[in-house]
Order: structure tokens, then sequence, then C-alpha cells
């Protein structure tokens, strides 16, 4: 008996159906892998460089853009997700709070630059004058709500991208490792 034709000409999108060799081994290398103070300083050059990019920027075309503050969570999401090479729930946290944490900083380096070229000086000057009673007149004429939503949307777009895209086969020896293991390293 022939084979039957395939009537839609369809090509085929899977093999054979070889069951590949996956083991609770193969998911603790995984783990093994993992690196949270990579991601972590990762995440920390990230925010510098944006921080001067982002100052950079303002100063050639004399506006601020808020919602860069979104693409600083996603440059910090996907530094963690290939630095850290996280499998487990605090990379992503990482990520969201860096994002956070990243978004505060930027805008008020990036205040104290404005800041710095009204008045002629530096921005490390600025920055260094800063005292107590500098941070309520920051959070009541510079951080708007824009500046906080951008910012809650940057932790999520930052905790997303810190996911890893797992294989098929990663992913079950992940969940074999977890079943086998008292989960920990």
């Amino acid at each position: 008996m022939s084979k039957p034709e395939n009537l839609l000409r369809l090509r085929k999108k899977h093999g054979e159906g070889h069951k590949v060799d996956i083991s609770a081994a193969d998911g603790a290398r995984l783990v093994r892998a993992q690196s949270f103070g990579s991601a972590a300083i990762a995440s920390l050059f990230a925010v510098v460089v944006f921080c001067a990019v982002w100052i950079a920027l303002t100063a050639l075309t004399n506006r601020v853009f808020p919602w860069m503050t979104v693409i600083l969570g996603a440059a910090i999401g996907l530094l963690i997700r290939r630095v850290g090479k996280g499998v487990d729930w605090r990379f992503p946290t990482l990520a969201a709070v860096m994002a956070i944490a990243g978004s505060i900083v930027s805008n008020v380096v990036l205040a104290a630059s404005t800041t710095a070229a009204e008045y002629d000086t530096g921005t490390l000057q600025i920055l260094q004058a800063v005292t107590s009673m500098t941070w309520p007149v920051f959070f009541e004429e510079v951080w708007k709500v824009a500046d906080g939503f951008y910012a809650i949307v940057a932790a999520g777009v930052a905790a997303f991208f810190a996911n890893p895209r797992l294989t098929r086969a990663q992913f079950h020896a992940l969940r074999l490792w977890r079943d086998q293991s008292d989960r920990h390293q």
C-alpha cells in the first residue's frame, strides 16, 4: 500500500518523532548557569549608559522624552536575560526593581543635567549639592505622573524580557530537576 498523499500539500513542520534524551542533570546545568551577580552588574551598567544617552538626546533635541524609561526597561530585561541566564523568579524581579530604580535615578541625573546647563556648571557639581531639602522639590516639580506611569510600564517590560526563552527540551529538563531536587544549588 502506498503512502497517502497530503491533500493540502502542506509542509511537515516536525521531525520523525524521535524522543530527545533529557534528564534532570540537564535542568541542573541550566540552574548552575545562572548568575544573579552578573545580572545585577549588567543592569547597573545599563542604567549608567542609559543616563548618558538620555542626557545627550535631551541636549540635542532640547526636549525630554519620559517614554525613554520604557526603553531602559527593555534594555535591562534583555541584558538580564543574556547575562544572568536566570530560570527562576529572582531575575524578573531584579529587572523590575532595577527598571524602577533606574527610572528614578535617570530622571534625577537628567534634572541635574538640565539644571547644570541653566546655571552654566557641571552635572556632578549639581548632584554633589543635593541635600534633603532637594528631594521634595524634585518630586514636586520634576517627577510627574507620566514619569511614574512610564517607570511602572518599564518595570513590566523589564520583567517580561528578563524571562529566558527556553526550548521545550530545556523546559522539560528544568521541570524534571525541580521535581527531583529540593531546589537548592
